[in-house]
């Protein structure tokens, strides 16, 4: 069972090659091991894409109520203008009240108020239209009003949705239709209901691709724009919207976040003395040298040149010295000449140091490290003892 688990697994993968990595393709399933940046970009995208959705429906949904007065009598077609007023109006309000923030629960309830307006509408115009006998025109136009969940199900598509949810926006759609064929269920066709339901969920299963294969392409151009090319850590720009997001949350739930400066002793005699390749080399092996000490939620970044940004969120002063004490302990690698490459370290933490915000951070870091490469180098300085020292 195993073996045919793996084979099934194997294939499903193979049919994206080199799009993903083997820990990213679980992404497409579930939202919650992905990274923080990746689920604040795509929380972005899905409110402008939701945004941009009830844009379109606030205007289209009452220009409708002028094919409804040509075919439909007068106290159909008022109860039915009310209705797509009322719903113009709460698409609009989603337009204008809804802004990207980075947050995926904020997303999530974006969706799911654009979904669920014109499920409204389409569970209370099917009971309206069903009470009157219409024939001919009438008869025509009201049967496409049965076509809106399809519309939204296809809408689904041009959201990057994991699998699991999709199927939490499907559900409810597909409940509705269940919904409204009960409340007439006097008058319920069911050949014709078995077909319409088979077609919806045949619609569902193509969005939810659609959607898990859009998620798949902003997985694989994210690592591209976050990563840095030479040592495939974080890069500086990423960097930057991390500590962004891990200062604002924890600025909002006190709780610490340090920060360490990590600059390479010595390194332009490498690149002077046996040229930039084995300077590459050497910083690839830093960073793969720190990046295997690193504890589970600590963040490797390449702030420049021979410069790395570590971010330890809700890690104190003490444990972020004890735990890079015991990262530089052994040395970050080995130079050309194969002496120990050190590195001289200054650290820095919200609470202690009362930085409001993430750019103090980086200073207090940075001049601390210049403190240790003054010192001697191969240091860690936490404290300003020399605040005043000149900086070379």
């Amino acid at each position: 069972m195993n073996r045919l688990a793996h084979i099934i697994w194997h294939r499903l993968t193979g049919l994206m090659p080199g799009e993903l990595d083997a820990n990213e393709v679980l992404w497409l399933i579930s939202p919650h091991q992905q990274s923080p940046l990746l689920a604040r970009r795509r929380a972005m995208v899905v409110v402008n894409r939701v945004r941009l959705f009830a844009f379109l429906f606030a205007v289209l949904t009452p220009l409708w109520s002028i094919v409804d007065y040509v075919v439909f009598p007068f106290p159909l077609w008022f109860f039915l203008a009310g209705m797509r007023l009322v719903a113009a109006g709460a698409f609009a309000a989603l337009v204008i009240c809804y802004k990207p923030s980075g947050n995926l629960l904020n997303a999530y309830r974006a969706m799911a108020l654009l979904f669920a307006i014109p499920t409204v509408f389409y569970v209370v115009s099917h009971q309206v239209l069903t009470s009157f006998d219409l024939t001919g025109m009438s008869a025509a136009i009201g049967a496409g009003y049965a076509f809106l969940p399809f519309v939204l199900l296809a809408g689904l598509a041009i959201f990057p949705l994991t699998f699991l949810e999709n199927l939490a926006f499907i559900a409810p759609m597909l409940l509705s239709q269940v919904l409204a064929q009960i409340l007439s269920w006097g008058q319920l066709n069911w050949p014709s209901f078995a077909g319409a339901f088979w077609l919806m969920a045949l619609i569902a299963g193509v969005a939810n691709l659609a959607g898990m294969s859009q998620l798949a392409f902003m997985v694989a151009l994210v690592r591209q724009a976050i990563r840095d090319p030479l040592t495939g850590v974080h890069s500086r720009r990423s960097a930057e919207e991390i500590l962004e997001l891990y200062g604002s949350v924890a600025n909002r739930a006190e709780t610490p976040l340090s920060v360490a400066f990590i600059d390479l002793d010595n390194f332009k005699s490498i690149n002077d003395r046996y040229g930039h390749d084995e300077g590459d080399r050497a910083l690839r092996r830093a960073s793969k040298a720190i990046n295997e000490s690193l504890r589970s939620g600590d963040i490797l970044t390449r702030w420049g040149g021979e410069e790395f940004l570590l971010i330890m969120p809700n890690t104190r002063l003490p444990d972020a010295q004890a735990a890079l004490e015991r990262l530089t302990g052994q040395g970050l690698g080995r130079r050309p000449d194969g002496t120990l490459l050190t590195a001289s370290v200054g650290i820095a933490e919200r609470i202690h140091d009362k930085a409001s915000q993430w750019e103090q951070l980086i200073e207090i870091a940075d001049r601390r490290m210049y403190l240790a490469k003054q010192s001697g180098r191969n240091r860690i300085v936490v404290h300003d003892l020399a605040a005043d020292a000149p900086q070379d």
